[in-house]
């Protein structure tokens, strides 16, 4: 089949796919750090949505979207990055596509559009990792658990301008503490644990 792999640079997926004999290519505005340039398309995915494809697989931008944010709703709302988010998701969901899957963070998407047809988690495949993943998708089955493992560890911390103490998965932590810029972070928290990237394509690659 061919392939695209939206707003991935990481390559986790597309090499999966890759490895089972499929046409499949990254897409990005920056490079990709997979190590196969030859399979990274790098620039605006929009126009690619206009070819032909048997499957789109799409991560598009939790930023103005997730919950977790929900305390800068109000300004991202007013000058309009909450819409420009939404609008960019659902160029992949009304996509000419037979086979199309959409992850996301827990967020907005469910009231703006609909519910997430799933919701996973890094350790049903294998990964000691949890980070909520949800999944919109277009005629593809859901996704099958293919190892249960611990979840692995959480910090708790005190947040230092509301005085809150938080708990949260110890790797979203460090991607907190140990990330440089803003961009940095967001890329650390939103890469593809490589179970349920094998996942996708060993069940969706049939």
């Amino acid at each position: 089949m061919k392939i695209l792999i939206a707003c991935e640079e990481s390559q986790t997926v597309c090499k999966e796919f890759r490895n089972l004999g499929h046409e499949a290519y990254s897409c990005d505005i920056v490079d990709c750090s997979g190590g196969y340039p030859d399979w990274h398309i790098k620039g605006d995915v929009v126009p690619l949505l206009k070819q032909k494809w048997d499957m789109i697989i799409a991560f598009p931008p939790c930023t103005h979207l997730c919950v977790s944010g929900a305390r800068h709703f109000a300004k991202k709302i007013a000058d309009g990055r909450q819409q420009q988010g939404i609008d960019f998701f659902m160029l992949f969901a009304n996509a000419d596509c037979e086979r199309i899957a959409i992850e996301n963070s827990i967020g907005i998407i469910s009231n703006k559009w609909r519910k997430p047809d799933q919701i996973i988690q890094p350790w049903q495949f294998g990964d000691k990792f949890q980070k909520s993943t949800c999944l919109w998708l277009k005629g593809l089955p859901k996704l099958t658990p293919t190892k249960i493992v611990e979840k692995g560890e959480f910090k708790e911390w005190t947040d230092p301008k509301t005085g809150k103490i938080k708990k949260q998965p110890l790797w979203f932590f460090e991607a907190l503490t140990n990330s440089k810029t803003p961009s940095e972070r967001a890329k650390l928290r939103s890469k593809t644990f490589p179970g349920i990237a094998k996942a996708m394509a060993e069940q969706w690659g049939q």
